[in-house]
């Protein structure tokens, strides 16, 4: 059972996490210029079609994290994001000098976004995914 203490620290972190990928979500969204212009610097086939798709994804689960709901569930999706993203968009390997060293900041960066949402997950409610209850939150973690 945890403590009020740690019930706070895991909805903070929670609640950081959400942000960490709702900001660039609607960036991606509203603004999708740069972010156009990276992907095809990269090499990514269909840019232009999953850009809002990632867009969408980003802004939908972090509400579900802002609102404590299928918590475990976009934690191990926002995981499998990070690895898509990690592998494609931050090839420090096909780089070298400052644009290298910029990508593998990046890649180890979102390790440790990773390594947050792995434990988020590990603390959360395990719940199946099922339209009657998809609105109903997680209860208290």
């Amino acid at each position: 059972m945890q403590n009020a203490s740690s019930k706070m620290l895991v909805t903070t972190g929670r609640i950081l996490l959400a942000l960490y990928f709702l900001l660039p979500g609607l960036t991606k969204l509203v603004a999708p210029e740069m972010q156009l212009e990276l992907m095809h610097r990269h090499h990514i086939p269909y840019a232009a079609l999953l850009l809002p798709v990632a867009g969408v994804a980003q802004v939908l689960g972090s509400l579900l994290l802002l609102t404590n709901r299928h918590v475990r569930n976009v934690c191990f999706g926002f995981v499998l994001y990070i690895f898509i993203i990690n592998f494609t968009m931050h090839d420090f390997w096909n780089f070298s000098d400052t644009e290298a060293a910029h990508e593998l900041q990046n890649f180890i960066k979102n390790l440790g976004i990773l390594a947050g949402l792995l434990v988020l997950a590990g603390v959360s409610q395990k719940r199946k995914l099922a339209l009657k209850s998809f609105l109903r939150g997680d209860g208290t973690v």
